[in-house]
């Protein structure tokens, strides 16, 4: 303990004085510490078209980088995006390396445990894709038991898929390879997110359009950060808030995907 001052009250004073002191500086809430920066430090993936991806200029772009300039905005403060890979965005997160994540993150029990979120900004639903020459309507999963539905390997659609008897579920690395069957007629539909079925679709350069949206994939998408700020937690769900009601949300939703995701699908 040399490094207190000489004389043998003192110890005794500053001890208990200095971890009130480290306390309230660890209880310091995370929005007071983005207002004295003047940024939100924001991660991402910045390769994940069209939520966050690097254009023509190799700036960022994408719905998401939409919503976090304009929550940053809300909040009087600058955007600082940091890219990171998917498999630690998380734990770069619960470590300090940016203040929240806008990239697409599902809300989820397990990741309430250790983070807190702000209210849902995307509401999203498992949708089919057929071809466009395609007569017939499948209105729910129901409707392809004994047809051939492709998949993403390991996605949650594959598992959506199979939990229903009697569909020929197919497997594919990714969407590039079924919904190129899809157009072959090795497979009567396909089944993806509701947010990329039209980006897809579009890129794609097949003959496909958008099916139904069926029950059973329904997930909300926030924005998550450290738990432990109350200050902050109300602040950026005050943002989105702000932003639904002015209709930049809506005007960002229709802009990246033709449609409004922002509202709980009906």
């Amino acid at each position: 303990m040399t490094w207190f001052p000489a004389g043998w009250i003192r110890p005794l004073i500053a001890a208990p004085l200095l971890a009130l002191t480290m306390a309230g500086a660890h209880a310091a809430d995370l929005l007071d510490n983005v207002k004295q920066a003047g940024v939100l430090k924001i991660g991402l993936e910045g390769t994940y078209p069209p939520f966050g991806y690097r254009g023509a200029n190799n700036q960022l772009e994408g719905f998401d980088v939409d919503v976090a300039r304009a929550v940053a905005a809300k909040l009087g403060v600058k955007p600082e995006f940091v890219t990171t890979e998917w498999s630690g965005i998380i734990a770069g997160l619960q470590a300090g390396k940016f203040d929240v994540i806008v990239n697409q993150v599902n809300v989820t029990p397990q990741r309430k445990q250790v983070l807190d979120f702000s209210k849902p900004y995307v509401f999203s639903a498992a949708q089919l894709i057929q071809r466009k020459d395609d007569k017939r309507e499948f209105k729910s999963l129901e409707d392809l038991k004994g047809k051939r539905l492709g998949v993403s390997l390991g996605s949650n659609y594959n598992e959506l898929a199979k939990s229903v008897a009697g569909i020929d579920v197919k497997t594919y690395p990714g969407a590039p390879e079924y919904l190129r069957d899809l157009a072959a007629q090795r497979v009567d539909a396909a089944l993806n997110d509701r947010l990329m079925v039209n980006y897809l679709i579009k890129t794609s350069n097949l003959p496909l359009r958008a099916g139904a949206v069926v029950k059973g994939g329904d997930t909300e998408v926030a924005i998550p950060f450290r738990k432990d700020n109350p200050k902050f937690a109300q602040a950026l769900d005050r943002a989105l808030d702000d932003l639904r009601k002015d209709g930049t949300l809506t005007k960002l939703s229709n802009k990246w995907f033709g449609a409004d995701v922002t509202r709980p699908v009906k």
